[in-house]
């Protein structure tokens, strides 16, 4: 498959300015200011092939945005290469600026008087999109985000979700061949969520756009993603597919039981370690590999209504990943 996205050996440091407490210090700093280096993101390298889905993964603070900032152009790299769809980002031509699209979760590009099909129309005008392909491309969208009573309403008007919708709307209009997605579900509740999800999903099927998405809602991940790249104090610490990090980080599975009769707490010790006990609902985690036959052995000896097998938290599995590689990170500097 042919590679859209190549980063070789990627960093982006900043100088911050360090500024001491108290009044004189404040006047001192206004002739001499001391400034501490930050690296935001450190020799990374990863490539994306044509037509990837990928989750980019990582606490607040990882990294995320400021690479997804390089990889727009709006940051210049401190050392390193990058290249998207052939083109050097920092460069800002307009034949590669026409091809990509950033969305942020937290940023507004709707015109806020007004409703989203004016922006839609600005945004048609500065990319350069025909009407013919605008008037096409408008009604896909608008029928897959389901946004036909709406886009004629104040921006000021609509609710956080269908805000979101026009936004990425508005970030979709010139057809981008990659596109950087920042937290879209950011906010938004959980009905939401799940909807902008499906689109996504449909909108890179449909059009076979590379999407790098960071989120910090893991099922936005689980269920978009099969590779993920996870990043920690500016480093890659994994890239590959998440069923593989899965698997290697979970070593139990969770078996939810709801029960008839109410029993004590110490009667599910024998089948594994209790992680939930409230009322007739108990949850106990036990090796992949004794799942079946603990399962019958709760069925034979309880008065049980209903089971489910459940995997560990997606959210679980990636907190082990940060705290090996801190750990690690501990070790190194010892």
């Amino acid at each position: 498959m042919k590679k859209v996205i190549e980063v070789k050996d990627l960093s982006k440091h900043f100088q911050v300015h360090q500024k001491k407490q108290g009044l004189e210090n404040s006047v001192k700093a206004l002739f001499s200011r001391e400034y501490k280096e930050v690296k935001a993101v450190k020799d990374i390298s990863f490539e994306v092939n044509r037509g990837e889905l990928i989750g980019f993964i990582g606490a607040n603070g990882a990294g995320k945005t400021t690479t997804l900032k390089m990889l727009s152009g709006l940051l210049y790299p401190t050392s390193g290469k990058v290249s998207v769809l052939g083109f050097t980002p920092n460069d800002r031509k307009n034949d590669f600026l026409k091809q990509i699209s950033l969305v942020m979760g937290q940023k507004n590009q709707l015109f806020w008087d007004l409703p989203p099909i004016e922006t839609f129309e600005f945004n048609r005008k500065v990319y350069d999109v025909s009407e013919k392909q605008y008037k096409r491309v408008l009604n896909e969208l608008v029928d897959l985000f389901d946004v036909g009573e709406i886009v004629n309403q104040q921006v000021r008007k609509l609710s956080l979700g269908q805000r979101m919708k026009c936004e990425l709307i508005s970030s979709l209009i010139h057809t981008p061949k990659v596109l950087f997605l920042d937290e879209p579900t950011i906010g938004l509740d959980v009905s939401t969520q799940k909807s902008l999800r499906k689109i996504i999903k449909e909108y890179n099927k449909k059009y076979g756009s590379t999407i790098l998405l960071t989120s910090h809602y893991m099922r936005d991940v689980q269920e978009l993603c099969k590779r993920i790249i996870i990043i920690d104090h500016g480093t890659i610490i994994y890239d590959g597919n998440l069923s593989e990090i899965i698997k290697k980080y979970t070593a139990t599975k969770r078996i939810s039981i709801y029960l008839i009769d109410k029993a004590p707490k110490r009667s599910f010790l024998k089948f594994g370690k209790v992680v939930e006990y409230e009322d007739h609902n108990v949850v106990i985690e036990v090796k992949r590999k004794d799942v079946p036959q603990v399962a019958s052995k709760i069925l034979q000896e309880l008065s049980v209504e209903d089971i489910d097998i459940l995997e560990t938290p997606i959210e679980d599995v990636i907190d082990q990943v940060f705290v090996e590689a801190n750990n690690n990170h501990k070790n190194e500097n010892r």
